[in-house]
């Protein structure tokens, strides 16, 4: 699994990121490239700003953490198509630049905060999890999407 907190890594993402244009189609899926940027982004947003989006209840929480999380934060990536929570499904058109450019910010503030800061960290839906845990989830939730858009 690529470390999102190395340098590089992150600019790897940032360069396949900057690869996609407005007209970019996917390879399977429904959204919009413009809908995907934005997907990817509420995962940011969950870390970032919390308050944006509702935690999960106390049911759906226990849901998450005991049959949800091994798999979203094991590197075993995401087959194609499945299905997402409702906080990411994306409707209507989004604006391509705005989405894009919050996207690079987010990748660029967690390589800057570093593994240190994910380490123990709190998930809006897991609980704590380790830096390593952080890093699975973000980086093969990025790769995922950016695969299924070509780049």
């Amino acid at each position: 699994m690529e470390n999102i907190f190395d340098v590089k890594t992150a600019q790897q993402y940032i360069d396949r990121i900057n690869q996609l244009t407005p007209e970019t189609a996917g390879k399977w899926g429904k959204m919009s490239v413009d809908q995907m940027l934005a997907h990817l982004n509420v995962q940011y947003e969950i870390i970032y700003q919390p308050e944006k989006h509702p935690k999960p209840g106390l049911i759906a929480g226990f849901m998450l953490r005991n049959f949800v999380k091994s798999k979203v934060v094991s590197q075993m990536p995401y087959r194609q198509s499945i299905p997402t929570a409702p906080i990411f499904i994306m409707k209507g058109n989004k604006n391509f630049n705005e989405e894009k450019k919050r996207l690079i910010g987010f990748i660029q503030k967690t390589q800057q905060l570093g593994s240190d800061a994910f380490d123990g960290k709190k998930s809006h839906s897991f609980g704590k999890l380790t830096a390593q845990e952080w890093n699975n989830m973000l980086a093969k939730h990025l790769n995922h999407h950016l695969t299924q858009f070509g780049v």
